[in-house]
């Protein structure tokens, strides 16, 4: 491996970092740090940032087809919404119910604080399906249809039931950790054909009257982990391994083994199903394995040939927050070891 075994981000703030995404051929990496992007090379060095989002910026992924960074963008007045406006110190802004995929012209970010609207770097796709099951309620009318909290966790892969192919985006829910409820021991995994979406549907979003253009999922998968918080913070596909790799914040119901990592594996294809809380008809795919690992719900990378890269975030109290980037190898247990 000719990458460098650790990668220090710098610091950026208040916002801890939600992802990370690499372009190997170019030599750049990519930090999601909830309210800005970051562009550096592999020796750290900060080649330029994008700034001016109020929403939460989570997941990112590098897409190989067309040299972009994906990512996933939610506006919303819950807790994780008024504690970012509360951070950017916007505590009086109105902000609505919205839920996109963003796209980042990466080749245009040259300096620092470029700015997401006005520099035509960022367009978005909106997700309707989102914004509808978080604000419908469920059957026994509580809020938020599945626990459905909006979305993080997103990446490009096969399609379901292929280890190789066309490559298809997926966007997953992010999921309230209420220990009360039944319905939401499920992650939501959607799917989109979106290799086009740059020159098609894809526009650049005024946050302040945010644009409704966006197409519905092409499926709609449902995978039984049971408890987490906040659903799938980070989600990697391994062809090495040749199978998907799901990252949360470990769920706290007692019934449950609440691990940090779940993987689906990619020959799996869904079946349907019936969701046990609602009595309803899904599309199901099953769990391959869940472990206890510590890292990846802030960021993860899968080089393809059995190595892979770990967010570690941390935080200065001066400073702000950052993350070491360390590089990892599988082991034959499942788990995996750091590269020292």
């Amino acid at each position: 491996m000719n990458f460098p075994r650790k990668i220090f981000s710098g610091y950026h703030g208040n916002c801890h970092c939600q992802g990370i995404a690499l372009d190997q051929k170019n030599g750049y990496i990519y930090y999601s740090f909830t309210t800005k992007l970051i562009k550096a090379d592999l020796n750290g060095n900060i080649i330029g940032s994008v700034d001016g989002l109020i929403g939460h910026l989570g997941c990112i992924d590098f897409c190989e087809q067309d040299g972009r960074v994906y990512g996933s963008l939610e506006y919303k007045n819950d807790i994780i919404g008024r504690e970012i406006l509360k951070t950017l110190h916007l505590t009086s802004k109105e902000i609505e119910n919205g839920f996109y995929c963003v796209i980042f012209d990466v080749d245009k970010i040259n300096r620092l604080n470029m700015d997401a609207e006005r520099d035509g770097i960022m367009r978005a796709v909106y997700l309707s399906e989102v914004t509808e099951d978080y604000e419908a309620n469920s059957p026994q009318g509580v809020p938020h249809k599945y626990g459905c909290s909006g979305i993080d966790g997103l990446g490009w892969g096969p399609m379901w039931g292929s280890e190789k192919g066309k490559e298809y985006l997926r966007v997953c829910y992010g999921v309230y950790g209420d220990r009360a409820r039944e319905d939401n021991d499920y992650q939501i995994i959607l799917t989109y054909d979106a290799k086009n979406w740059w020159d098609t549907i894809a526009k650049p979003l005024n946050q302040g009257k945010m644009h409704h253009l966006g197409e519905n999922s092409i499926s709609k998968c449902f995978v039984k982990t049971g408890s987490t918080n906040w659903g799938v913070q980070n989600l990697e596909y391994d062809s090495y391994k040749k199978r998907w790799m799901l990252a949360v914040y470990r769920g706290g119901k007692p019934q449950f083994p609440n691990y940090d990592m779940f993987f689906i594996s990619a020959n799996e294809k869904p079946k349907q199903s019936i969701h046990s809380a609602y009595n309803e008809e899904i599309l199901e795919l099953p769990v391959e394995k869940g472990i206890y690992f510590p890292y990846g719900s802030t960021g993860m990378y899968a080089f393809g040939n059995g190595y892979y890269y770990f967010s570690k975030q941390g935080q200065d109290k001066d400073l702000g927050q950052y993350t070491n980037v360390a590089l990892y190898k599988a082991c034959d247990n499942e788990e995996f070891k750091i590269v020292e």
